[in-house]
């Protein structure tokens, strides 16, 4: 998928509020991000929706962000 598109995903999940898809949308375009912070940010935003929707993959992405030393 390219960045535009999934941009405009994004776009539409924000739109509509679908956090299950933010969720998704926000781990994949960290996957995708080119720049540690870049990750880190979509991370971040992956895992507000995750603890705000009680998404399972909350502890993964929490985790994620840890060994990135996103936690103080």
């Amino acid at each position: 998928m390219t960045r535009e598109a999934l941009d405009t995903r994004l776009l539409a999940a924000h739109e509509t509020g679908d956090r299950p898809s933010l969720v998704a949308l926000y781990r994949e375009a960290a996957e995708t991000a080119n720049a540690d912070e870049a990750r880190g940010f979509y991370l971040t935003h992956a895992y507000v929706f995750a603890l705000e929707s009680g998404h399972h993959m909350a502890p993964d992405l929490h985790a994620m962000l840890r060994a990135m030393g996103r936690e103080e």
